[in-house]
C-alpha cells in the first residue's frame, strides 16, 4: 500500500511579516497592535499591513494577552430576553466601536444560566470586561468576575448593581410619554400592553408604572393588558377587548401585531381605539394608519466603548453611573 504525504502549510508568523516588509518584529507588533507609544511612518505601516494581508497573518490573541499581562477580550452575554431591532443595532454599534479600540468582542450564549451561575461561566473565559444587558447580575456575580481578572463590569438595565458601572435605562419615562400623549388626544380609558414573554417584566413593569404615574390625579384609568407575541393571542384579545379607548402597546412590534388583530375584528384605528408603540421602527411608518410611537434615544455605542476603555485602564476608579434612554413622542395617524 502506497503512502501519501500531505504537506500542511506553515502558519505565518510575525517574523515572516517582518522579513517580507523589511522591518523588525517589534515594528510589526507596534503596527498590528495599534501601539501609540512608538512613532512609525505611514509608508512603513502600509508595508506591514500589506505583508500581513499577503501572507494571511493574523495576530494571536492569546499570545498578545500574555505579553500585555491581561486579556483584550470583552464579553457580551447574549440577552436572555427578546430584543428588537433598535437594541440590536445599538449592540452592533458597541461591537464595532470596541473593535476600533483594539478589543476582541465575544458574544456568549448564556441560555439557561442566570445570576451568579452565569457570572461564573463568563469568568471562565477570563475577559478583561463584561457588558451585561438586562437584569439578574448581583454584587456577588460582579465580585466573581473581578476576581477572575475582569477590570470592568458594565450593566445596561433599569437598576444599578454594586461594584459595576451602570447605564440606567429609564423605562418609566417611555410609559409616561405614551400615556401623556394619549391623554392629550382626549383618551381617558387607557390600556398598557404587558408582554407575556418571560424576562420582559423588567421593562414592561416600569413602562406600566410610568403610564400610571403620568395620569395620576387626572381621572383617567390605566389598565394592564396581557398579550403574548402571537397572532392567536392578539386575535383573542381583540375579540374580547377590554373597556379601553386607547392602548400603549409596549413597543412597535406589539403595536403592529395588535393593530392588525383589532382591524381584523372590525375596530377602527384611531376612531375606536388609539394605538401607540415605542422604538420608531421603519415598518411603523409604512402601516396604514401610520403608527404613533415613542422615539427612544439609546446611548452612543462609541460612548459606551469609551467607558469600557476608561474602566479597563483604571480598574480601581469609582464606578460610573449614567442615566440614559431619552424619550419623545412621534405623533402619527394611529392616535
Amino acid at each position: 500500500m502506497r503512502s501519501v504525504m500531505v504537506q500542511i502549510p506553515n502558519t505565518p508568523t510575525s517574523a515572516d511579516v517582518a522579513r517580507l516588509a523589511g522591518v523588525s518584529r517589534a515594528t510589526v507588533s507596534y503596527v498590528l497592535n495599534n501601539t501609540d507609544a512608538v512613532r512609525i511612518s505611514e509608508p512603513t505601516r502600509r508595508r506591514v499591513h500589506e505583508a500581513a494581508r499577503e501572507l494571511g497573518y493574523v495576530p494571536h490573541a492569546a499570545a498578545r494577552s500574555l505579553r500585555a499581562g491581561r486579556s483584550r477580550t470583552v464579553l457580551m452575554p447574549a440577552p436572555a430576553v427578546p430584543v428588537g431591532p433598535l437594541y440590536s443595532a445599538f449592540l452592533n454599534e458597541v461591537h464595532s466601536a470596541l473593535g476600533r479600540l483594539d478589543y476582541t468582542v465575544v458574544q456568549y450564549g448564556s441560555v439557561g444560566l442566570q445570576g451568579d451561575e452565569a457570572a461564573r461561566a463568563w469568568a471562565e473565559l477570563r475577559p478583561v470586561a463584561v457588558l451585561v444587558p438586562g437584569t439578574g447580575l448581583g454584587p456577588r456575580g460582579v465580585a466573581v468576575l473581578k476576581r477572575s481578572g475582569a477590570r470592568a463590569v458594565v450593566t445596561l438595565g433599569p437598576e444599578r448593581v454594586e461594584g459595576a458601572h451602570a447605564l440606567l435605562m429609564d423605562h418609566e419615562a417611555v410609559g409616561r410619554c405614551a400615556a401623556a400623549h394619549l391623554y392629550e388626544r382626549g383618551r381617558r380609558r387607557i390600556g398598557v400592553v404587558v408582554p407575556q414573554e418571560p424576562g420582559l417584566e423588567a421593562y414592561s413593569g416600569p413602562r406600566l408604572a410610568g403610564a400610571r404615574r403620568a395620569l395620576r390625579g387626572t381621572g383617567a384609568s390605566v389598565t394592564g393588558v396581557p398579550l403574548a407575541y402571537t397572532e392567536r393571542s392578539a386575535a383573542e384579545l381583540a375579540e374580547h377587548w377590554p373597556d379601553v379607548d386607547a392602548v400603549f402597546a409596549y413597543n412597535d412590534e406589539y403595536a403592529m401585531l395588535l393593530m392588525r388583530a383589532l382591524q381584523d375584528a372590525g375596530r377602527r384605528i384611531p376612531e375606536d381605539v388609539a394605538v401607540i408603540g415605542a422604538d420608531d421602527l421603519m415598518l411603523g411608518r409604512l402601516l396604514r394608519p401610520r403608527l404613533s410611537t415613542v422615539r427612544i434615544e439609546l446611548p452612543s455605542g462609541r460612548d459606551l466603548a469609551a467607558l469600557v476603555d476608561r474602566a479597563v485602564r483604571d480598574p480601581g476608579g469609582e464606578p460610573e453611573v449614567h442615566r440614559v434612554l431619552g424619550s419623545s413622542v412621534v405623533p402619527r395617524e394611529s392616535t
